[in-house]
């Protein structure tokens, strides 16, 4: 099933994301080539997060948020829509809490593995849940994003997935993934970072939309 409305874009808003990311991703998804209606889905919103909202959807995209185990709490319900969704074609895009609620432990289980804390794994850069910074190779360059407390990726021998950023530890920071006939970007670090959230905690600025715009622009080719 090819999903109608092709110029949709929905980007989850309510309990399990934090204030300023779900704007953040709208914003960037508004401000991109592509094309969208950019939209708010969750439970306050004009639009409920549903298989019949999906389905109107070129993309949908979940935004970071607390803790996984009370993300996944918020959206369980929502479980076997998202899957079959994406399953039948549509995009998902994962920042963050996003990259961690595609894995399965617990998750909507859209990726060929799984996610873990990249603070948690060894040689790690950062060592605790502050807002921060990270240094990644993305595309095989070096970068600095917003990072806090974001997923790693870890893939199963011989999976299908383009692998666009690394951690300095070798472990995977952003990959782009098929499921089905549709298709996942996750990324544990912040590409969407606006200037305010690095000024609001005295970090310096670094502009990374360009490479949130990759990871988008690699999730909705060859659909």
């Amino acid at each position: 099933m090819t999903p109608a409305g092709p110029d949709l874009a929905l980007v989850y808003r309510g309990p399990a994301a934090r204030p300023g990311c779900p704007e953040a991703v709208a914003g960037l998804l508004a401000a991109g080539p592509w094309g969208l209606d950019v939209r708010y889905t969750g439970p306050d919103e004009e639009l409920p997060l549903s298989a019949e909202s999906l389905a109107r959807a070129r993309v949908y995209a979940q935004p970071g948020g607390g803790t996984l185990s009370y993300g996944y709490r918020q959206l369980e319900r929502q479980r076997g829509a998202v899957r079959a969704y994406v399953r039948g074609g549509g995009c998902y895009l994962g920042f963050c809490l996003g990259g961690y609620l595609a894995g399965a432990t617990p998750g909507f289980a859209l990726l060929p593995g799984d996610t873990d804390q990249y603070i948690s794994s060894a040689g790690s850069t950062v060592h605790d849940d502050n807002d921060t910074l990270v240094e990644v190779r993305w595309r095989g360059r070096p970068r600095t994003l917003f990072f806090q407390d974001g997923p790693l990726f870890l893939l199963d021998n011989g999976a299908d997935a383009t692998v666009l950023a690394t951690y300095p530890n070798g472990t995977v920071a952003a990959l782009v993934a098929p499921f089905g006939a549709g298709r996942v970007g996750v990324v544990g670090p912040h590409p969407e970072a606006t200037e305010e959230w690095y000024t609001d905690v005295h970090l310096p600025v670094h502009h990374t939309r360009d490479l949130a715009l990759d990871l988008v622009n690699e999730v909705m080719a060859r659909r």
